[in-house]
């Protein structure tokens, strides 16, 4: 029996494991090349739009973000047809004005990750694709308006940190990143939009702050109780904040992010060997084949 299809993702961070208001639900349990997803895909109906949701971290917080199966999660998802992603995401504030229980929608990214792998093209081909703008421009838009929609003090673009973590930043990282101009922290954006884009899928994220990170002066240090305090209170936000936008991301796409590899592939098609070409099928099978 054929998996369902969706054409729109989102991918829960922190605080959200389950999407509610899901009808005709069903569990994907997906394999990949890459190995398995963080958990089962729950694909299912939000009013006519099928969805599908994945829990980040797997149901119940297990897996660190480091661990995270980063590919496997991108891979799992375009094989159910998905085209768009929404993420969701706890960060950390570096500026004054961006204060915890705000919501912001960015639109770069510094990536200080280290131990991750960050493109499904490592080995056997040499693919570059674009990312100057590492955000769906498009996606990131319908995003924006539709938390405005809820009320919910929301920053359109940002500047977000990826750090390796498990660990919090020591309080010279947090100013540093601030001497760089950096509005937010996470430890979970990056791979993912590197490989979302590879994978020609749009990619947006709802950020929401959930302390002050490490610099403020005088302020309270961050620990995971702020945190997850924080990150219960923005839940009932975030989903809606979906439940608004995900009927939004609809129709035929026209932004860069539908045809990323069409110049990004370096390796002749004719050098790339056939077993490759097949584990790659569902990412760039188009570029790949000989017809």
């Amino acid at each position: 029996m054929a998996n369902p299809t969706a054409t729109i993702a989102v991918i829960g961070g922190s605080g959200l494991y389950q999407m509610d208001g899901l009808s005709s639900v069903q569990q994907v349990d997906v394999n990949t090349p890459f190995g398995k997803p963080s958990d089962t895909i729950i694909v299912g109906n939000l009013g006519r739009v099928a969805v599908a949701f994945l829990p980040r971290h797997g149901r119940g917080h297990r897996v660190n973000p480091t661990g995270i199966p980063a590919r496997a999660n991108i891979y799992a998802l375009k094989t159910l047809g998905v085209e768009r992603i929404i993420s969701v995401s706890a960060v950390g504030s570096l500026k004054e004005e961006f204060a915890p229980l705000d919501l912001v929608v960015p639109n770069q990214l510094i990536d200080r990750t280290r131990l991750r792998d960050s493109s499904f093209f490592d080995e056997g081909i040499v693919v570059h694709v674009g990312f100057a703008e590492p955000f769906c421009a498009a996606t990131s838009h319908l995003l924006y308006q539709s938390t405005q929609e809820t009320g919910a003090a929301v920053h359109p673009g940002g500047t977000l940190v990826v750090m390796e973590g498990p660990a919090f930043s020591t309080k010279a990282e947090s100013f540093m990143y601030r001497s760089w101009g950096a509005d937010i922290i996470g430890m979970t954006a990056l791979p993912e939009a590197k490989l979302a884009r590879e994978a020609e899928m749009c990619y947006a994220t709802l950020a929401c702050v959930t302390d002050y990170d490490c610099w403020r002066q005088g302020g309270e240090a961050v620990t995971v109780e702020m945190v997850v305090q924080n990150l219960q209170k923005n839940v009932a936000t975030s989903q809606e904040v979906l439940r608004r936008v995900i009927p939004r991301l609809t129709g035929r796409r026209s932004c860069p992010c539908a045809t990323a590899l069409k110049d990004a592939i370096i390796t002749p098609k004719e050098l790339v060997p056939e077993a490759l070409k097949q584990k790659l099928a569902p990412i760039a099978g188009r570029y790949l084949t000989n017809t």
